[in-house]
């Protein structure tokens, strides 16, 4: 059964208790919980606390956890940054494995140059995912590692390089970002469904304008055909509302950002769980 999530960074500046409330309250039964989140980042990576929050908040069951990325690239050119990196995405599975969660979301990394990845590259992001195909071997979480935005120096962008990657590594999962995925074409997330459904764990769901990413829903046609196509491909794992407060008019409440959640979990509702003529 699909579950209705958000990504904790939507609640930047707020408190873990603070977080769970307010996803309650919009009617969600998951969050995705950045390990970044300022609250657990910035205090010692407090998993008691989290977990605390679980308790207390049986209606919200579904968790997922997004690894570190910020300041982070485990493919960069300086061993040092790459080797922390990896360290934070190693130690990510075993805080999701502590918190309970059920999928762990990771990004690829990136050439350090704005020019396209070379063999050298291809080498660093080996080395990144031998660290990870160990440590999963020791967990049953899934996995997933995120498709990225176009970009000259993107390593995993394409729907036909995240089959590759799939296909040589049958332990790793997809988190499928629409947004990013919408950034090369209004068609490219159903080429992501068509190719990469059978190994899809999550997804990151948010609207594109122009070339502005991670937009409320908003009743989208599009993102309504992007839901009709996971519903198609039998999809049933959590729908993730990826959603960035700074790419909005003007800075929110947590009620006014309550409001935007419930409105877009009662459009994905919706969507899931009936055909639309479009």
């Amino acid at each position: 059964m699909v579950s209705f999530a958000v990504s904790s960074m939507f609640f930047h500046e707020y408190t873990t208790p603070e977080i769970f409330s307010f996803v309650s309250r919009a009617g969600l039964d998951g969050i995705e919980y950045w390990i970044e989140t300022p609250h657990f980042w910035l205090r010692d990576l407090p998993v008691s606390e989290v977990l605390t929050c679980r308790k207390q908040h049986t209606e919200i069951p579904n968790l997922t956890v997004h690894a570190p990325v910020l300041d982070l690239n485990p493919c960069s050119i300086n061993p040092d940054v790459a080797e922390v990196s990896i360290q934070y995405a190693v130690q990510s599975i075993e805080i999701a494995a502590q918190l309970g969660a059920t999928v762990l979301t990771l990004h690829p990394g990136r050439r350090t140059a704005k020019r396209p990845p070379v063999e050298a590259d291809a080498v660093r992001f080996e080395t990144y995912i031998s660290a990870l195909r160990k440590t999963a071997k020791r967990n049953s979480i899934k996995i997933c590692m995120e498709n990225m935005e176009p970009a000259i120096n993107s390593l995993l962008c394409t729907p036909e390089r995240m089959r590759q990657l799939l296909d040589d590594e049958p332990w790793l999962f997809f988190t499928l970002d629409i947004a990013h995925a919408l950034a090369a074409s209004d068609e490219a997330p159903k080429r992501f469904i068509e190719l990469c459904h059978d190994r899809i764990a999550n997804v990151h769901i948010s609207k594109k304008e122009g070339r502005t990413l991670h937009l409320p829903l908003d009743r989208s046609p599009v993102m309504a055909g992007v839901m009709k196509d996971l519903r198609d491909a039998g999809y049933a794992g959590p729908l993730t509302l990826e959603i960035d407060d700074l790419n909005l008019h003007q800075p929110l409440s947590a009620d006014e950002k309550i409001a935007i959640l419930a409105r877009d979990r009662a459009f994905m509702r919706e969507c899931m769980d009936q055909a639309l003529v479009l």
